[in-house]
């Protein structure tokens, strides 16, 4: 049950981040859906591979897309 629970996050995350206008936001959605793609790693037994998600995934992607963010426009262009 948690594995379906954890399956739909994730395609609600995806979705909203291609749907979001506003680039900050999508950002922090493909951050969570970077954490949440480590519990999947987790209930799989890859830990190795959750750890490495989670530390690169979710920490240093979006603190690096954050940076490339504060340097542009915030908002996407209509």
């Amino acid at each position: 049950m948690i594995d379906i629970l954890l399956l739909l996050i994730l395609v609600i995350c995806a979705i909203g981040a291609i749907q979001m206008k506003d680039l900050l936001g999508a950002t922090m959605i493909l951050g969570i859906y970077s954490l949440m793609m480590a519990l999947v790693w987790t209930r799989l037994n890859a830990v190795d591979v959750a750890f490495t998600e989670a530390s690169v995934g979710a920490g240093i992607t979006t603190v690096l897309l954050i940076a490339a963010l504060s340097r542009t426009k915030r908002k996407e262009e209509e």
